[in-house]
């Protein structure tokens, strides 16, 4: 069989179904490859790398679409494209089937099969097909530099000799794969970063990245988003006027806002509204990436980018991933390859199977042989659902905190002077039977011991290697007794030395060896 990728005809896309690469990967199935001439030169891929690639490079899409028999393209067909179709073709897209009921109904009077690869469902063995989160990934990467370009101060906070810049202060609204990649970027480029989402599930992963949770303080539980498939879900009246409340409260402060808040099969909440627009500082910055479906903000124009009167930049673009066509078609290819293998039972005989009964190929279909099967049922296999966030324990008040100091001091001393007691009694009965030379240094041993034992093992565990040259000056004087100790007469104070000297020896000899080892690990090549 033969797969084909048409050249995009919506204005300013500039992304392509099908890279050189992919094509060499798709060879190995056994599959045909077909490129419309000009298909990837937006993307950087010369008519002559697909011919290199083994890819055959076709004249016209109408020469295209008629011999192909799976047609593999990123934006939504047109009807124009549609009519081409017939019932033994297969078509990989994005189809928007929610809003696109014209399109399903010819592509079910065609009788062709339709994939669309946002409907691929959210689960661990599709990861590797999800075209959303790879397009989403690349546009909060864009959305943070494209507010970085129409900022006009530094991320990072500086100190230079004409003076202190402070950091800039970023707000991401929504934390899926497009918010967390917007994190991502902003904590790399040194701004002080806050997050927020109805999905309280997400704020350990918004942490570990070096961002600030932003919490509401309110009451009623909030909607478990794990349950919806990973996606946010319509939050209840009260919870939207506490969120409101919050960003009203933020708006003054922050210098950028990237809204990226959707919720599948409806329009974009409205998140961040006039008067929090009017509220913000003069060359503040607001990049909505939920712009396709009516934006997230109050003011936002789709495709363009406005500057309102108090001087706050609002981009509403809705091209960051064709901003960036090379990245997003290897990614978006190699997820058409990843669907095209699932298809592909026999792995190398080129042969598409269009199997109903499996999850992803079954979520992802909207039209199957001249019926509609949008929507589909819920997957057999959940999406993975992340854990919830540890409680956080309860601010001690001053007062409290003083109590438990005093409270671990008492019971720290406690164990200590019951420590020290039956040190005592040992020592007494050793006194009794053991002659007045020996328990001179069995005395300054046993001290020694002690002491050590409160220098090291008090110290934190990841201090332990910058401790190291410490432990050398310790292990050195312990040397140094050691050698006054030799020269003993007891035989027993003479073997223990002799341990000692060698065992610290080892110690200083292994510290310096692992610090020049780290040393070097910082050094030029």
């Amino acid at each position: 069989m033969k797969i084909g990728t048409p050249k995009e005809i919506a204005e300013g896309e500039n992304r392509v179904a099908m890279t050189p690469d992919s094509a060499k990967a798709l060879q190995k199935l056994g599959y045909d490859c077909l490129v419309e001439a000009g298909a990837g030169v937006k993307a950087g891929f010369a008519d002559s790398v697909y011919e290199e690639a083994g890819v055959t490079v076709v004249d016209g899409a109408e020469a295209l679409w008629a011999q192909a028999d799976v047609i593999a393209k990123v934006r939504i067909p047109t009807t124009e494209e549609l009519e081409r179709l017939t019932p033994e073709k297969t078509l990989i897209t994005f189809f928007n089937p929610g809003g696109n009921t014209e399109g399903l109904e010819l592509a079910k009077a065609k009788g062709a099969n339709v994939i669309a690869m946002e409907m691929v469902p959210r689960i661990s063995r599709a990861q590797k097909m999800d075209a959303l989160s790879s397009m989403a990934n690349i546009a909060g990467y864009r959305a943070v530099i494209e507010a970085g370009n129409n900022f006009g101060r530094f991320f990072t906070g500086q100190v230079t000799a004409a003076g202190k810049v402070p950091p800039a202060k970023v707000l991401v609204v929504g934390a899926g794969v497009a918010g967390l990649a917007a994190i991502g970027t902003s904590t790399s480029l040194g701004a002080i970063t806050y997050a927020f989402d109805v999905r309280p599930e997400v704020a350990e992963q918004v942490e570990s990245m070096g961002a600030e949770f932003v919490y509401l303080d309110f009451e009623e539980e909030q909607v478990d988003g794990a349950a919806t498939g990973g996606y946010a879900a319509v939050s209840s009246p009260e919870f939207r006027e506490a969120q409101l409340a919050k960003f009203r409260e933020l708006a003054p402060e922050v210098d950028i806002v990237i809204t990226t808040a959707l919720i599948p099969n409806r329009e974009a909440p409205k998140l961040w509204l006039a008067d929090m627009v009017a509220a913000m500082k003069p060359g503040s910055v607001i990049v909505d990436l939920a712009a396709e479906r009516g934006g997230n903000v109050e003011g936002t124009v789709k495709d363009e980018k406005v500057v309102t009167e108090n001087g706050v930049t609002i981009v509403g673009y809705t091209d960051f991933p064709s901003r960036m066509a090379t990245q997003s078609s290897t990614l978006y290819a190699t997820n058409i390859r990843h669907m095209m293998t699932d298809l592909t039972p026999g792995k190398t005989d080129g042969q598409v199977v269009h199997n109903m009964e499996d999850d992803v190929i079954r979520g992802a279909t909207v039209a199957y042989q001249g019926e509609i099967t949008f929507p589909p049922p819920p997957p057999k296999t959940k999406a993975i659902a992340a854990q919830k966030p540890k409680e956080k324990a309860p601010e001690l008040t001053p007062e409290e905190k003083r109590a438990a100091e005093v409270a671990a001091f008492k019971a720290q001393t406690k164990q200590q002077v019951t420590l020290l007691g039956v040190g005592g009694v040992l020592l007494l009965a050793v006194g009794l039977v053991a002659p007045a030379s020996f328990m001179q240094h069995f005395i300054v041993f046993v001290l020694s011991v002690f002491v050590g034992f409160q220098v090291i093992w008090n110290v934190s565990h990841s201090l332990h290697t910058p401790l190291m040259a410490v432990t050398n000056a310790i292990s050195s004087i312990i040397i140094l007794g050691a050698l006054m100790q030799i020269g003993s007469g007891s035989w027993l104070v003479i073997i223990l030395a002799a341990l000692s000297v060698f065992m610290a020896g080892i110690n200083i000899f292994g510290g310096f060896m692992v610090t020049r080892r780290m040393l070097a690990m910082f050094q030029k090549s």
